[in-house]
């Protein structure tokens, strides 16, 4: 059995500003409104449910507010050299240099900040910092990048 959060309806969505190193249109800085979904995938659970929607909720939640309304920047990146100070963080990607005020910038464990590799690790966080029941057998996390295209991963627990 499916459980599904669509952050479209559920209020889980952020905007954020990134880039792709060597892409030809996406190199450039420019921002998406991103929509995240979850699936579960697992059987009922003696209580009911597969898993309580509002621990799910909670997590998601607390997770995008790192990202809302800053600028994503890979930290694992071989193409994108990170400077973090106090007040400051700057990115050097190619021939282009960024410099952005900290409180302003996410920096993100992913080699690049595509859809793919931010739904890999968003999924991957909450499989380590939920603890889900035994019924539940995966989780995965959507990514909207624009209404859609969606990118997903999926982590077996089980």
């Amino acid at each position: 059995m499916i459980l599904e959060i669509d952050g479209g309806y559920s209020g889980i969505k952020f905007s954020a500003c990134h880039f792709i190193p060597r892409h030809e249109k996406c190199s450039r800085l420019h921002g998406h409104s991103y929509i995240v979904r979850l699936r579960l995938d697992g059987d009922i659970g003696e209580d009911g449910m597969i898993m309580d929607f509002v621990i799910l909720k909670r997590k998601l939640r607390e997770m995008i507010e790192e990202f809302d309304h800053r600028t994503l920047i890979p930290s694992k990146s071989k193409e994108v050299s990170v400077s973090v100070t106090d007040s400051s963080v700057e990115v050097v990607s190619g021939c282009k240099r960024y410099v952005f005020p900290r409180e302003d910038v996410a920096l993100l464990d992913v080699p690049t900040t595509t859809a793919e590799e931010m739904c890999r690790m968003m999924t991957l966080r909450m499989a380590s910092e939920i603890d889900f029941p035994p019924n539940v057998r995966s989780v995965s996390v959507g990514l909207d990048e624009e209404r859609g295209q969606t990118a997903w991963y999926t982590e077996a627990l089980r």
